[in-house]
């Protein structure tokens, strides 16, 4: 990799801040029908997480903090692959306009409706890449919307199962973005969002729930095996990008409405080193 960055930093917005946010119809996908509803998300204090959620990982590094909070956020409900196309369209939902979905990696906002697997539609990437493990679209690590995003069809297949890291060349239709033949690199305002799916990842999935053991390691090429790298650029890119408003506002989405767990690293971005 010879590309060189500088280091940058993103405004850390107002923590856990009160709001709603207006949903409008979330449009079917092509199999899937589903009414209109209206979505309404309050966050929860962080406070009051840790004196609740957390309170057994408070205090704790290393593998015993990774263990307990592998216990906490293990407690959680699973939708299935279809669920997840109505999942998306709340969760990454467009805070400009209810009717549109903001892309992971192009950044660009699109129609909720425009889901599918045709070029110029977008579909459903897994950031922990479903062939590093074998677990496919399994209900489970295969459903997780946590790691779950909208990309744009043709950007999903150039990322395919790569492993992160720094360099390459710019990818065609997403600025920002970089690829080689053995890694990906996300544009600069989705770093950490990246860093943090994969880390959550490796605490929710330990091999004790007939899953594969996921785990980041500092390498790329990591083929079919239950690892992604490289770690040393994911925690830099979490220290650099650290969580904004809708990095935020998704966890609190995912909490309340789909799966009851939270990613902790969004809600305590130290937590990373303190594993790591």
């Amino acid at each position: 990799m010879s590309r060189r960055h500088l280091p940058y930093r993103r405004p850390l917005l107002a923590t856990f801040a009160a709001f709603a946010v207006l949903a409008g119809t979330a449009a079917a996908a092509p199999a899937t029908p589903t009414a209109p509803r209206t979505t309404s998300v309050a966050a929860t204090p962080l406070a009051t997480l840790d004196d609740t959620y957390y309170q057994d990982a408070l205090g704790k590094t290393g593998t015993q903090l990774k263990s307990a909070l592998h216990s906490i956020i293990s407690v959680q409900t699973k939708i299935s692959y279809s669920q997840v196309w109505d999942a998306l369209k709340d969760t990454d939902q467009d805070p400009a306009n209810s009717s549109n979905v903001i892309l992971l990696y192009t950044g660009r906002s699109e129609p909720k409706s425009d889901n599918g697997g045709a070029v110029g539609q977008w579909n459903r990437e897994h950031v922990w890449a479903k062939s590093h493990g074998d677990f496919g679209t399994s209900t489970g690590p295969g459903t997780d919307i946590h790691h779950l995003r909208p990309e744009d069809v043709t950007v999903n297949s150039v990322r395919g199962n790569k492993d992160f890291d720094n360099g390459g060349t710019a990818v065609s239709g997403a600025a920002g973005n970089y690829t080689d033949s053995d890694s990906f690199e996300p544009r600069d305002a989705v770093k950490g969002d990246v860093a943090r799916m994969i880390l959550y990842m490796a605490v929710r999935y330990e091999g004790d729930d007939a899953f594969a053991d996921l785990e980041p390691n500092d390498r790329v090429n990591n083929g079919s095996a239950p690892n992604i790298g490289r770690l040393s650029v994911l925690k830099q890119w979490s220290q650099e990008d650290p969580p904004d408003s809708f990095e935020e506002r998704r966890n609190d989405v995912i909490f309340d409405q789909y799966q009851h767990n939270r990613n902790p690293f969004i809600d305590h971005p130290e937590w990373v080193e303190a594993i790591w």
